[in-house]
């Protein structure tokens, strides 16, 4: 039988007390989070967080769907897999410079209705002779083809002709003058959709300028944003040299507020794509999958997990890598692992996320990282909390010889009555939404709206998620 762990000291419960203010709690209400950062976490003992690796899924079916810059969609039953196509894939830009290059460019789907079987759907929008199924869906738009990045608009009374939106463009610097003369000014480009394939220009000059990004050469993505109320872009900048990440709003998608620069490089770190966008269980909580760029090593990639809230900072909690390059030649070649934006649930226990060149990874839902105890024991203290609802639901996964048992504290570290450790029927399995219950003691419901802390004791176990629901 473990040991009984020690209380958690009176002096760190009671510290706080005295000064709590309403901005010292968290108001959870009654959204999901995840233990992807410390948002909830006011002390570890013998506990932490724990990273998890993405698993290889077995090889889409052909045809594959390759090229940089990919973005996955799911509307409906169809999921759509953009990509960068080359008209001509001999013609690069150290060979026949830059304006060829991007001339030839121009953006391709795929879909499927699981994604793992994909089809090249004929659309009959566009035709060249190098992409016979006929899947293009953007042609002849130069430099916006390189990163073209759509997302469907979740935002409240969106007009049904621009439910789809998307960025694309590049900048030109200052020995490009001759393309910019003859393509006009780069930057970033809006172009609207009713059904995510006909696509049309919102304006003809670009809405986000070229001097804020300064090549733009990169992925750069928008969404709208429910817990800000405002469109959210992520786009790379330079920044002493580095590869960077900028940020920007907009209540319109044509009129953005002057970018902020994020601190989310490592001293030394290249970040070559931004890859942000809002996790689809729980959207006030960004998840960026970033290349990390390693120039000095051939320009070999692999890609890294951060978030963010919004504001100013990516959280990395995480340092290492999430997705390695793998074994063999391929993922070690130059720039060889960009990871596509979208990350999509694919079945019951499982989500997906999608490198360019069609690999697809999975983890469990919420999996990107746990409050992980060992066999030994740990515990987690909470923030002082408020939350809506009656129960409290977990997203955990134990050894057959590990638990999770949950106390419920007041702020001053007192234990509420009939929520103790003991009081709580231990938690062991392998569970999305498993209920927290305490012997003989009523629901949460009279607790919801005051501020409590949460007590977690873990032995070989792992929390994702917590959400308190009715």
């Amino acid at each position: 039988m473990r040991p009984a762990l020690a209380a958690f000291p009176a002096a760190l419960l009671l510290a706080t007390v005295p000064w709590l203010k309403a901005e010292d709690v968290v108001d959870l209400g009654s959204r999901r989070e995840l233990f992807v950062d410390r948002y909830l976490i006011a002390e570890l003992r013998g506990t932490s967080l724990r990273l998890h690796t993405p698993q290889l899924a077995p090889p889409v079916e052909p045809p594959r769907p390759h090229g940089h810059y990919a973005t996955v969609l799911h509307d409906g039953g169809t999921f759509r897999f953009y990509y960068r196509g080359d008209k001509d894939p001999t013609v690069g830009w150290k060979t026949h410079g830059l304006e060829a290059y991007h001339e030839g460019e121009v953006t391709l789907v795929a879909e499927s209705p699981d994604a793992i079987h994909w089809t090249l759907p004929r659309l009959g929008l566009y035709e060249h002779p190098s992409f016979p199924a006929g899947n293009i869906v953007l042609l002849g738009e130069f430099g916006v083809n390189h990163n073209f990045a759509p997302f469907i608009d979740t935002r409240p009374g969106v007009p049904p002709a621009q439910r789809y939106k998307a960025l694309g463009g590049l900048a030109f610097q200052a020995h490009q003058q001759d393309v910019r003369a003859r393509r006009g000014p780069g930057g970033l480009r809006a172009f609207v959709s009713v059904d995510g394939l006909h696509w049309t220009k919102l304006q003809s000059e670009p809405v986000i300028p070229e001097e804020w990004g300064q090549y733009f050469d990169s992925q750069n993505h928008a969404f709208w944003s429910a817990s800000e109320g405002r469109y959210v872009c992520y786009f790379r900048r330079f920044v002493n040299g580095l590869r960077g990440i900028a940020r920007t709003t907009s209540e319109d998608f044509v009129h953005w507020t002057p970018f902020v620069q994020l601190n989310g490089n490592l001293p030394g770190e290249h970040l070559y794509t931004p890859n942000t966008q809002p996790y689809f269980r729980a959207p006030h909580i960004y998840v960026a999958t970033p290349t990390r760029f390693m120039e000095k090593r051939g320009a070999a990639t692999d890609i890294l997990f951060m978030t963010t809230r919004g504001g100013s900072s990516y959280d990395r909690t995480f340092t290492e890598s999430f997705i390695r390059p793998g074994l063999g030649r391929d993922g070690w070649a130059n720039r060889a692992n960009y990871a596509a934006i979208g990350i999509h649930q694919t079945g019951p226990a499982e989500m997906s996320l999608f490198l360019t060149g069609g690999r697809r990874y999975v983890l469990r839902l919420d999996g990107f990282a746990s409050l992980n105890g060992p066999l030994a024991g740990g515990e987690m203290l909470t923030k002082p909390l408020r939350f809506a609802g009656a129960q409290l639901e977990l997203n955990v996964s134990t050894s057959a010889a590990g638990r999770v048992r949950v106390a419920v504290l007041h702020v001053n570290g007192t234990t509420v009555p009939g929520f103790a450790l003991d009081d709580c029927e231990p938690i062991y399995g392998d569970e999305f939404a498993s209920i927290v219950k305490w012997k003989g003691a009523p629901g949460l419901a009279a607790l919801a709206g005051q501020p409590v802390r949460l007590q977690f004791e873990l032995a070989d176990a792992d929390i994702f998620s917590l959400l308190f629901r009715d």
